[in-house]
């Protein structure tokens, strides 16, 4: 019976722990983490791109727990207030070996140049740069530092840019795929590799003209970072490979160490007690003082879908819900303490209607006289720039990925493959002919697929009409620069796609100019949609009530865990309304 008795003290003890103990330690947890302190006195920043990284935060806390992650707009920014922070006395960049993506690259470069105009040294090291879609970039981000130092024996391979695709075409014959897609029009490639077998006329000039000027794009930044004409530089790489010690000897990096020999020269350069700390547990301290203005910074990353964001903070999908984005353009809108917003666009494309919603809002914001700037990331194409077409101006970066001005669709039929294997799919429908159009039975009938194409026509003049009265171009002129065709930011600038060619803060310094802010006022950047908070996605994600998170957060502190005692004091703010604010150092 004693030992029963035990047992039964165990299981309850237990369940004790994990049903009042487990939330209670989240909470403490959550609570600690967001009261960061400062940075040590003689800090170097510590920034390694061989991570994912995206190019927007993530919009809930609870997303650091599904792995590390990292976005370009974070460090962007941190880098931006670490230029005026006394305590910040350098940064040291690890490369990443595959190549990042040249936008991003474009957007940390500024970044890398700001921070080193305010007298701040930056080190990049390299374990290796090698074949890839990117390599170039990586090395352009390299040769924007003040050290470039590649590891002994490493190897440098940005020979140039290549890209590989898939065709399907003849394995669909073999096995009896149809793949009845159409396109609006030759350029809109994104479904050949299922319609050919090899690259179209149109796919093919395409895709060399966009990687050439990337390409160029990049070789023209590295030259000037090495004080190299870009064409001597192109020869020099393309002469490639080479290892460290080669690369050094003809000026294509500074030096050959281990990444440790790099971080300890610079950590002496910062000077005694200097400390490295990673660019994502730097948190300067917030001023008191709260703008009497705001910009609003709306942000959409992913692709672009009807409907409003269910994420409890443990999923790590990344789309732009249109329900979200617009109604944050409304509430920017409506605030009056914003003066304009800068939406950051980083969209392949998705829904033409998700698309339109979230134009709407844009539309709003601007009939409310908020100027909205469009600053894209990586790529702003096909509904990521419907999204954009119709703001008060759009900055890009040179080799964003933009335009993509068209539309696809269609299905695979696979009923003929299916009975190959014995399998038949059948269909029944009620009603009209273009019921069961969608189906995966049967390719379209000669009526479904008029049908269809008048449809697709429709949607593609839309598109049209939408980017002419936006950029003020006639009708005939956007067909012509159309056709589904990717540009990237340089191309686009000279086709009047978009205004300026920069980066983040060059898009906020002309939303300040716009909305008559002098440039060294300080303003607030208000991030819209609002991230969620930690107890939010605790209801969310435990399925626990306001007043029993709550209640969990008050145990805590009748625990004496200072950290729910932290969090207990936030929640008492926010009952009482008073929220926090980000006040940004004057844009340059």
């Amino acid at each position: 019976m004693k030992q029963f008795m035990i047992t039964v003290a165990g299981v309850f003890a237990g369940l004790a722990l994990f049903f009042v103990g487990l939330p209670i330690l989240l909470v403490a947890i959550f609570a600690g983490s967001a009261k960061p302190s400062g940075p040590p006195a003689r800090t170097v920043l510590s920034l390694d791109l061989r991570r994912a990284l995206s190019d927007q935060a993530k919009q809930n806390p609870l997303a650091a727990f599904g792995g590390s992650s990292q976005s370009v707009m974070a460090v962007v920014q941190s880098l931006h207030r670490a230029e005026t922070d006394d305590r910040v006395k350098g940064l040291l960049i690890r490369l990443p070996e595959g190549g990042i993506a040249p936008a991003s690259a474009d957007e940390l470069r500024l970044a890398l140049k700001a921070f080193r105009k305010a007298g701040k040294p930056v080190y990049a090291h390299s374990q290796g740069i090698y074949p890839s879609g990117a390599a170039v970039s990586a090395y352009m981000l390299g040769a924007a530092s003040d050290q470039f130092w590649m590891q002994p024996g490493a190897s440098l391979q940005s020979m140039g840019m290549a890209s590989d695709d898939v065709f399907l075409k003849r394995a669909f014959d073999k096995y009896g795929v149809k793949a009845d897609y159409q396109q609006r029009y030759e350029y809109k490639n994104a479904v050949n590799p299922y319609l050919y077998d090899n690259y179209t006329p149109a796919h093919r000039e395409a895709t060399l003209s966009w990687m050439g000027s990337v390409y160029q794009s990049e070789l023209a930044a590295a030259g000037a970072d090495r004080n190299t004409r870009p064409e001597a530089l192109k020869a020099l790489l393309e002469a490639g490979p080479y290892i460290a010690d080669d690369a050094k000897a003809r000026g294509l990096i500074d030096r050959v160490g281990q990444e440790r020999d790099a971080e300890l020269a610079l950590l002496n350069q910062a000077g005694e007690g200097a400390k490295l700390v990673e660019i994502g547990d730097y948190h300067p301290a917030d001023r008191a003082k709260r703008a009497d203005k705001a910009i609003a910074v709306v942000n959409a990353e992913g692709a672009i879908i009807t409907g409003a964001s269910s994420n409890s903070g443990l999923n790590q999908s990344v789309n732009v819900y249109s329900d979200d984005v617009a109604k944050a353009f409304y509430d920017a809108a409506k605030d009056k303490r914003v003066k304009a917003i800068v939406f950051r666009v980083s969209s392949p494309g998705g829904s033409d209607t998700a698309s339109e919603q979230i134009l709407a809002g844009v539309r709003a914001a601007k009939a409310a006289g908020k100027p909205v700037v469009v600053s894209m990331g990586t790529y702003a194409a096909s509904g990521g720039y419907w999204i954009a077409s119709q703001a008060t101006e759009i900055v890009a970066q040179p080799t964003t990925l933009t335009g993509s001005i068209g539309v696809y669709g269609g299905k695979f039929a696979l009923g003929d493959a299916l009975a190959r294997f014995g399998v038949d799919l059948r269909s029944l429908s009620v009603g009209g002919d273009f019921a069961d159009a969608f189906g995966p039975a049967a390719a379209f009938t000669p009526a479904q697929k008029a049908a269809f194409s008048g449809w697709m026509d429709k949607i593609y003049e839309g598109f049209v009409e939408r980017v002419a009265a936006g950029r003020k171009l006639p009708p005939d002129r956007v067909r012509q620069i159309a056709k589904g065709r990717v540009w990237t930011g340089d191309q686009a600038k000279a086709l009047g796609l978009v205004d300026r060619i920069g980066g983040f803060y060059d898009a906020l310094a002309r939303a300040k100019q716009l909305a008559a802010i002098p440039a060294d006022e300080e303003v607030e950047l208000k991030s819209l949609p609002s991230p969620k908070s930690t107890l939010d996605l605790l209801q969310q994600a435990m399925g626990v009530s306001a007043e029993g998170t709550r209640t969990l957060a008050a145990a805590a502190w009748v625990l004496g865990d200072p950290r729910a005692q932290g969090l207990m004091e936030d929640l008492a703010r926010a009952r009482l309304g008073v929220q926090g604010s980000t006040v940004l150092a004057p844009v340059r």
